[in-house]
């Protein structure tokens, strides 16, 4: 039944002009009949003629009309004059020219193999004749009986291992048609936008390589068979449609018989089973939720624009001379200018935002510094169209390695084209600021996040808190402190330690019992370090019985003292000149085993040193070395105080040597003390060289250093009138 669907009638009627048109030209007769009795007993023959021996047949001479139609083009070309609907039986007649082209070259390899003593010609002669018989059976509708049950049967004029042979090759044919067409369907629907963009998607999310192609025909395959549903659908739909008009035009049947008898015979009409049709347009629900609403297109199309910005398109192939240079520029050293390479790789490549990230990644993992200029080269170009997250991303790398002036003027050049810091760039110049010690700028920053509406978020808040205690200012701290507690946000145990510590070096008593309090309501209690803070702090405001009375809580919930502490308590105790007390604490403490530290020792040491009590200072010194610990730099602070106010050049001008390689860990008070001491001990100009160290550090005098400064200089000058050398 392939046949029938292949070939219509109108090509059979095309083929049988064809016949006709054959059967019209003048050939011997004797080529006729000898032909056809060639015919009956080549290809597996029913005589007793071997398969390999070709019969003589050397008075068959084709004239010039034959050999014109035994050529596969010829016997073809001849439908065309025949052919009156041309134009509109161009597929018909294209898919019969295939399928004889296809019978022929399949036959001619048969016929060929059976007589391979036969010549060209013969071979030509018996096609024509097979040809011109299964074209013959097609036109007398002897299609069923070849390719049914009994395609095995023999006929008249073919043997039945011939009329066998000639069904396989047809059915062989038909397939391969089959096929052919099937693969060319095949690839329309592999080039389908739809297909392209599944394994788009497929590609970008990780299928790679021989998966990838095999999804691709299951995909493919899937919407061929989608299609070719679909298309049975409308050809069951078209074949009732034409069931129902046949049906209407001949009208049914009713048959009334006999009015007078009062019986009415009605014959109803036969049902037409046919497909529902569909009214209105299709509704799609999924879990009560109607997508068939038209806003949800609005919602597919915005998915698909934040795919392609969550999937950004791959960087295009470099090769050639493109591909030398961008090895070039991967192989330049920090001092070279990449500026010439860079602009030659823009002009080979035309590269969007993609190619530039691609090169500035393989730039990272290979020169850092090298990386870093060219980003901030690239942030200039048209083509990269730089966003405020690339230009924070350079900034942020820059503070890290604090390079507070390379992040300056990436951070300047982004105003200067016009971008506005976001709240992600805010944050990071917080911390670039607070962490370059620049506290004035990273307030402005601070609060311009705020003007704008932005929320700073918690670390922001810590850094400035932080920044604040370094700076010694732990008020402003704690008022950053209340904004969050006002927004019911609790701070880290860390910062609120930061805080009180900080309160405490100040002495300032009041800010560390409010932290504390602040503490206690937000669920942490009180440790060791935090009754160490209190007697610090109480100790520096000089309320020596106030830190005792921290000192004794401390021991009551379980705490040895231990040297910190009780440093702090015989700092307590030299603020208010209690020597007795200082050494009945000591007693007490080493009767219950415990030794003096290095801190002990150095506020003892100072304490001496205050005192001038030189020998007995230098002996606590001699206590500390036999310790073997690294001496702290208060120790050196206070060695550098004692012998300036003793003038001992030697030693203080020792001390002081110490002093300045570690000036990175000097406060202002540690600096003040070190002024104090070369001002009482008449050393001018390491005081004013000091003086410049502290100003160069950062740190402004205090009030009472000021004071102290002016007083200074009004003894200079009454000395200055006696006959007495300042150094």
């Amino acid at each position: 039944m392939k046949l029938k669907i292949l070939f219509s009638r109108r090509v059979l009627r095309n083929i049988s002009k064809f016949n006709r048109g054959i059967s019209s030209l003048q050939q011997p007769k004797t080529y006729c009949r000898n032909a056809t009795i060639a015919s009956s007993c080549f290809l597996f023959s029913r005589t007793n003629t071997p398969a390999n021996q070709c019969p003589d047949y050397a008075f068959l001479h084709p004239n010039s009309h034959f050999k014109r139609f035994l050529s596969q083009g010829a016997i073809l070309s001849k439908m065309e004059p025949f052919d009156d609907n041309s134009e509109n039986d161009s597929e018909e007649d294209a898919a019969m020219s295939e399928f004889l082209s296809r019978f022929v070259w399949i036959m001619r390899g048969k016929l060929s193999e059976a007589y391979p003593g036969c010549d060209k010609d013969t071979i030509n002669g018996m096609l024509l004749i097979i040809v011109e018989k299964v074209v013959s059976e097609m036109e007398k509708g002897g299609l069923d009986r070849m390719l049914g049950a009994d395609s095995g049967a023999g006929t008249e004029d073919f043997s039945e291992d011939l009329w066998k042979t000639v069904w396989e090759v047809s059915g062989v044919v038909l397939d391969d048609m089959q096929k052919a067409q099937k693969k060319e369907k095949m690839k329309s629907f592999l080039q389908s936008d739809e297909v392209k963009e599944m394994c788009r998607f497929a590609g970008e999310i990780g299928i790679r390589g021989d998966m990838l192609r095999e999804l691709r025909f299951k995909l493919a395959r899937e919407k061929m068979e989608e299609s070719e549903f679909y298309q049975s659908l409308e050809r069951l739909r078209a074949e009732d449609a034409q069931a129902l008009a046949q049906e209407q035009s001949t009208g049914g049947e009713r048959m009334v018989v006999g009015a007078d008898d009062n019986a009415d015979n009605i014959e109803e009409k036969p049902e037409v089973v046919s497909l529902p049709k569909r009214h209105g347009k299709i509704k799609y629900k999924i879990y009560g939720l109607d997508l068939s609403d038209p806003k949800w297109t609005e919602v597919a199309d915005k998915i698909h624009e934040s795919g392609e910005m969550m999937w950004p398109q791959e960087p295009k192939p470099i090769s050639g001379k493109c591909k030398i240079v961008t090895e070039k520029i991967l192989s330049l050293q920090d001092k070279d200018d990449p500026s010439p390479l860079l602009a030659e790789w823009a002009e080979l490549l035309q590269p969007s935002k993609i190619d530039w990230i691609a090169l500035l990644d393989k730039l990272k993992g290979k020169n850092s510094l090298l990386y870093l200029k060219i980003a901030e080269l690239v942030l200039g170009e048209e083509s990269f169209q730089p966003t405020t997250l690339d230009y924070s991303k350079l900034i942020d790398t820059h503070a890290k390695e604090n390079r507070l002036e390379d992040a300056e003027r990436i951070f300047n050049k982004m105003k200067e084209n016009g971008i506005v810091p976001d709240i992600l760039m805010s944050s990071v110049l917080v911390h670039m600021y607070c962490k370059g010690g620049k506290l004035d700028l990273a307030k402005e920053v601070f609060e311009s996040m705020k003007k704008l509406g932005f929320q700073p978020d918690m670390k922001v808040y810590e850094t400035m808190i932080m920044a604040y205690v370094n700076a010694g200012q732990p008020k402003l701290g704690e008022s950053l402190m209340r904004e969050l507690d006002a927004n019911d946000i609790k701070l880290t145990l860390d910062i609120y330690m930061a805080l009180l510590r900080s309160f405490a070096q100040c002495g300032d008593v009041n800010g560390a019992q409010r932290i504390a309090t602040t503490m206690h309501f937000a669920g942490f209690e009180p440790n060791v370090e935090s009754c160490i803070l209190f007697v610090e702090a109480f100790g520096r405001a000089g309320d020596s019985d106030q830190a005792r009375h921290h000192f004794n809580y401390m021991i009551k919930l379980g705490h040895k003292p231990d040297d910190r502490s009780t440093a702090g308590m015989i700092a307590a105790y030299e603020k208010n000149d209690l020597l007795d007390k200082a050494l009945d604490l000591l007693l007490e403490l080493k009767k219950d085993g415990f030794e003096p530290g290095v801190a002990t020792y150095t506020v003892l040491l100072g304490w001496f040193g205050k005192l001038q009590l030189i020998d007995e200072a230098e002996q606590i010194l001699n206590k500390i070395s036999e310790l073997g610990e690294v001496p702290p730099i208060d120790l050196h602070i206070i060695l550098c105080d004692m012998y300036s106010r003793a003038r001992n050049e030697k030693k203080a001008l020792q001390a002081l040597g110490v002093v300045e390689a570690k000036k990175d860990q000097l406060g202002r008070d540690g600096f003040e003390k070190i002024i104090d001491g070369l001002m009482a001990g008449g050393f001018k100009q390491d005081a004013n060289r000091i003086m410049d160290l502290m100003k160069a550090c950062g740190f402004a005098a205090s009030e009472s250093m000021k004071v102290k400064e002016k007083v200074w200089e009004s003894s200079v000058g009454n000395r200055m009138k006696q006959p007495w050398k300042w150094r």
